[in-house]
């Protein structure tokens, strides 16, 4: 076997094996680290969050569907400025006007994004009344 072509499967069996590591690693370290038994096994103790305060009302929330959408609106400006930060880069390289051109089509489209956002109410927060538990 060609020394070239053993230093590549090296690289390729560490790289591998890095990966392994950084996919277990977290299972392997809660493992260790986690409490194996509860002496005191209360009521506080088995609760979803154990902050020390009795929760109030039931633990099912919904949420409303404008509250998903906004989440959405927001991910998906995130992957758009991912994308606008290495065009600003090359930027003005080869062909300033196409470059320029094709970025402002590409906010334009952003922004229509927006307008139809805003007209469907994406961006109103209302809040609900909700009813006192009796």
């Amino acid at each position: 076997m060609d020394d070239a072509l053993f230093g590549d499967l090296i690289y390729i069996f560490a790289f591998c094996l890095g990966g392994l590591v950084f996919a277990a690693g977290p299972f392997v370290v809660v493992h260790l680290l986690a409490a194996r038994k509860t002496r005191n096994v209360s009521n506080k103790t088995q609760q979803a969050i154990e902050c020390g305060i009795d929760p109030i009302g039931d633990a099912w929330i919904r949420y409303s569907a404008v509250y998903y959408l906004y989440a959405l609106v927001f991910v998906a400006f995130a992957v758009d400025v991912l994308f606008l930060i290495p065009v600003a880069v090359v930027y003005n390289r080869e062909f300033p006007i196409r470059d320029f051109v094709e970025l402002l089509i590409f906010v334009g489209i952003l922004s229509l994004v927006i307008v139809y956002a805003w007209k469907k109410g994406v961006f109103e927060w209302k809040r609900r009344k909700t009813i006192p538990n009796s």
